[in-house]
Parts: structure tokens; C-alpha cells; sequence
């Protein structure tokens, strides 16, 4: 092992390199800065390697197997014998290249930034030390500062027995290359149940268990109700309020003891209920922040201290990718001492892809209300509109629309269904840019389309 302590003289140094972090380290390079991009695992994050790109091509897999299920009742009949090693394969050689980041490392180097494995922590306003993966210990002074971008890991609750057993998180779940008979999947956010959706279609035997009232508990309760129904013709089982005590496993199978006196058994457990800021190891308490909290204040720039930028799910801005790229380009402007648009909140889109998809952005209808509004809603069910009707099997869903009555705007809306996320589109404009409710009411919408539906919910919000 060598140690170099003297410190060396750079513009910036990022530390994470997830999706925003890869990205402003990239621009701040190509833009002239000399930049060193730091990362304790894989440059890319957790988005392509764990996350966004391999779970929807298992959910692709598994979208394909629903539809050929419902060939019978629109094309006449179908079989198909789901085989996951060719959603494996996908995963490992399409998706991630075997979990190897070679090419997103040469990406960044190519721009020209120094690229390190290892773990980067604070050490002061402007100061990074960085513990590479060969052993080397290299601080740095950075003249423009530092961004972190420490992203997020899985939180494992301290249920008794949990931490002795061998769980999933959604790490294990991607790279699973032989599906278990049974699973149970704790928790009913996104994760949970795109995933036990997948597994599901491919025979495994699921059961969900959920501490709130309801799956999918950030979006609207009518878009949790319809996935409820979608999961139990499905064939999944759905445990709302209901929380796991302890846990144990013996012989190849898990023993699950629930809040209710009901013991679940398993071949396998997924543990998706939530995740864990990675700030207690970066060295906040060497600039003045607290590193037991749960996110770092940020202005409208990123700028969280003294030549320091925090960028993407530690800022408590949304846990998404797309938030994290918003993000590193407001802060990359603000590195390069360039003008530009600050930061906004208001039009945070997010998808959950299960099927049906559910799209929301903005405020929901409770949040609105919540926050002291004049609050109208327009609701459409997605299978009683024309396109949903020709659509058969498989077209339920919804658009719901939150009106803030006083200033004649949507603040909030929903889209469930086929291609939900991609309907969203239209309503995150919407919101984004506080198109006025009438103006949106003398639009030409297409025919016989999902998205005409939207013209009939900003209808239904004169009933309301």
C-alpha cells in the first residue's frame, strides 16, 4: 500500500458518479476544467447497472408474456412458455455488460476527466480525499469546489432475524439468473411492485406485503385501487397494513412472521422499502453539515456551502434519475459561472412501470388540498374512452387532473394505463408551464387516442 498526502491542485472534484454526477463531471471536462470524478463502485450509478435499465427490461419481458396471455380475448389464441433466461440474458449482456462499467469509465476519460475508483470524502471547504480501490490515498484541492452525488443504497428495516438471512434487494433481484417458486416482496413503493409484477408473470407465486393503507401510496388512491385489482386478477397477493416482525431462514425457505399472527413461508425475500441516503461516510462535519441527516439543503443552484454543489436523491428533490440530470445541468451552469434558469420543483414527473403504468406529476389531489388550495378534480376512467375500448384487455386505467380553482391552473395530474408514462407527457407541460385550464379546454385532441382522455377529465372538473 503507498499513501500520497500531498495535496494536488484540480478545478472540481465530483464524488459519485450516478447519472447527474456522470454528467456534469463530463460537461465541467469537455467545458476545460481539469475534473476528477470519483466513484466507490460502478460509474453510471445505480440507475443503469441495478435500476431504471435493467428492471424494464425484465418489465418489458414480462409485458410481453401479459399481452400474449391476453391475445385470446382480441386476436384469437396464444400461448407462450416464459423462459427468464432470456430476460437474464438481456440484463447482463445488453443492460449492464456483466455489471461492468468499462465503458462509462473511458466515457468520462475520453472527456477528459481522471476517473477514480474508490472512496471519496470531504476533507474541508474545496478538499477531497480520495482512498482508491489500488490502495492509494490522493487529496485534492479544488478550485471551483466540490459535487457530491452520493445517491442512495436500500434500506433494510430492523425487523428481528432480518439481518441474519439471505434477502434481496434490488441489486440481487436483477442479476437473478433461476427464479424461485415463491417470493415475498416487503414493501409496495415502486420497486416492490414492478418487480413483484415481473416475477409474477414468470410463474413465480408473490405475495406483497405493505406497511400503508395501500400500494403505491405517493400517487393517487384511485391509481392504487385499479393496481390492487390488476395484482389480484394476476394472481398476486396483497397485504396492506400489515408489517413484518420478525424474519428467519432455515433449510432453503424463509419464515415470516407478520403484525396480524400470520406466518408467510418462501423460497426467497425481497426487501424494497425504501432507501437510505448514503451520507454518513462523505465527511459533511468537515464543512459543516450534519452527516446523520437525511438530505443536504440546497438553493436553487445546488449550492449547499462554501465551493459545495450537492446534486440528485440526497437533496430530497425525488429519488429519480431524471431529477439528478435536471439537477447537474442547473449546477453545472452555476460551475461555470454561467446564467441559466434555477431550479424548480413544481413539475416533478414520476413513473411507475407496472401494468398498467402509473404516470403522476406535481402536487396529488391531497397534497393540494393540504397545502391551503381551492381544489378541483376531473377524473376519466381510460377503458370507457374510445381508444380504451378498441384496446380490449389490458386498457384500464385512469387521468386525473388537480385543478388549483383560484388561478385557473393544473397543479397535479395523473395518467394510468397503457403507456401511462408516455401520456404523462402532455400533463407534465401542463403543469411545468401553468397553461391555463381554458386554454387547455380549446386544444384539438387527437382521435380516437389515450390521451383524449384528458380532454374529457379537464371536462369532468366543472362537476367538482
Amino acid at each position: 500500500m503507498t499513501a500520497d498526502m500531498t495535496a494536488r491542485e484540480v478545478d472540481l472534484v465530483v464524488i459519485g458518479t450516478g447519472p447527474g454526477g456522470e454528467a456534469l463531471a463530463t460537461g465541467a471536462a469537455k467545458a476545460g476544467l481539469e475534473v476528477v470524478a470519483v466513484d466507490k463502485h460502478l460509474v453510471g450509478g445505480e440507475c443503469p447497472y441495478y435500476g431504471c435499465i435493467p428492471t424494464k427490461m425484465m418489465v418489458r419481458g414480462s409485458d410481453v408474456v401479459a399481452e400474449v396471455r391476453r391475445a385470446g380475448a382480441v386476436a384469437g389464441e396464444a400461448t407462450i412458455a416464459p423462459t427468464w433466461s432470456v430476460v437474464a440474458q438481456r440484463v447482463d449482456e445488453q443492460a449492464t455488460a456483466g455489471w461492468d462499467d468499462t465503458v462509462a469509465v473511458d466515457r468520462l476519460r475520453d472527456a477528459g476527466a481522471t476517473v477514480h475508483h474508490g472512496v471519496g470524502r470531504l476533507a474541508g471547504p474545496g478538499r477531497v480525499t480520495v482512498e482508491t480501490a489500488e490502495g492509494e490515498t490522493v487529496t485534492y484541492t479544488a478550485r471551483r469546489g466540490v459535487v457530491v452525488n452520493p445517491g442512495t443504497r436500500p434500506a433494510v428495516p430492523p425487523v428481528e432475524g432480518l439481518a441474519d438471512t439471505p434477502y434481496w434487494t434490488n441489486r440481487d433481484a436483477v442479476r437473478v439468473t433461476d427464479l424461485p417458486a415463491s417470493l415475498v416482496v416487503l414493501g409496495g413503493g415502486p420497486i416492490g411492485c414492478e418487480l413483484a409484477q415481473v416475477f409474477s408473470r414468470f410463474g413465480v407465486r408473490v405475495t406483497v406485503v405493505e406497511h400503508a393503507d395501500r400500494l403505491a401510496a405517493v400517487d393517487e388512491p384511485e391509481a392504487s385501487a385499479l393496481l390492487a385489482e390488476v395484482f389480484a386478477h394476476e394472481g398476486i397477493r396483497v397485504l396492506t397494513g400489515v408489517g413484518l416482525q420478525r424474519a428467519a431462514y432455515a433449510d432453503g425457505a424463509f419464515t415470516l412472521g407478520l403484525d396480524t399472527g400470520e406466518e408467510l413461508v418462501a423460497d426467497k425475500l425481497l426487501v424494497a422499502t425504501g432507501r437510505v441516503p448514503n451520507l454518513d461516510d462523505l465527511g459533511l462535519e468537515t464543512v459543516g453539515l450534519d452527516p446523520t441527516a437525511r438530505t443536504i439543503a440546497v438553493d436553487e443552484h445546488l449550492r449547499a456551502g462554501e465551493r459545495l454543489w450537492a446534486i440528485g436523491d440526497v437533496t430530497g428533490h425525488g429519488a429519480f434519475t431524471h431529477v439528478s440530470m435536471y439537477q447537474s445541468a442547473v449546477a453545472l451552469r452555476d460551475v461555470l459561472g454561467q446564467d441559466g434558469a434555477p431550479a424548480q420543483y413544481h413539475a416533478v414527473p414520476h413513473v411507475t412501470f407496472t401494468d398498467p403504468e402509473i404516470g403522476g406529476v406535481g402536487l396529488t389531489e391531497r397534497q393540494a388540498r393540504d397545502a391551503g388550495l381551492r381544489v378541483r378534480v376531473g377524473l376519466t376512467r381510460l377503458e370507457e374512452s374510445s381508444r380504451g375500448f378498441t384496446h380490449g384487455a389490458g386498457g384500464h386505467g385512469l387521468i386525473k387532473v388537480v385543478e388549483d380553482a383560484d388561478r385557473g391552473v393544473l397543479v397535479g395530474a395523473s395518467a394510468v394505463g397503457p403507456a401511462g408514462g408516455e401520456i404523462l407527457g402532455f400533463l407534465a407541460v401542463a403543469v411545468h408551464a401553468e397553461v391555463p385550464v381554458q386554454t387547455l379546454k380549446t386544444m384539438i385532441f387527437a382521435y380516437p387516442t389515450f390521451h383524449r382522455a384528458i380532454e374529457t377529465a379537464l371536462g369532468d372538473l366543472e362537476s367538482s
